[in-house]
């Protein structure tokens, strides 16, 4: 995805926390006072391919060094923010 649109366009990339349990499910794992294990929901698209998965929190810690890494590698065509240049105060002469 971050190959098609590296000369122009965009990706949207989405991290969502997520037990994939519903709420009631949920509460009545916490009255019998089980773990709830929440996952971690990724969701990429760049408005016409969509991507999703599902990380537990054993894989989070490798999928984001990754992610980090194709980051890294894909902004090189990003382009630098042309910066506005600070005037100089006038010199105000004390007589």
């Amino acid at each position: 995805m971050f190959e098609s649109n590296a000369e122009k366009g965009s990706v949207w990339v989405n991290f969502k926390r997520s037990s994939l349990k519903s709420k009631v499910d949920r509460n009545k794992m916490r009255t019998k006072g089980e773990t709830i294990e929440f996952r971690c929901l990724v969701r990429a698209t760049d408005g016409k391919k969509k991507i999703a998965t599902s990380l537990g929190a054993k894989d989070y810690l490798r999928f984001q060094a990754s992610y980090t890494t194709i980051l890294k590698a894909r902004m090189t065509s990003l382009k630098k923010r042309e910066r506005k240049e600070k005037k100089k105060p006038a010199d105000v002469k004390q007589a």
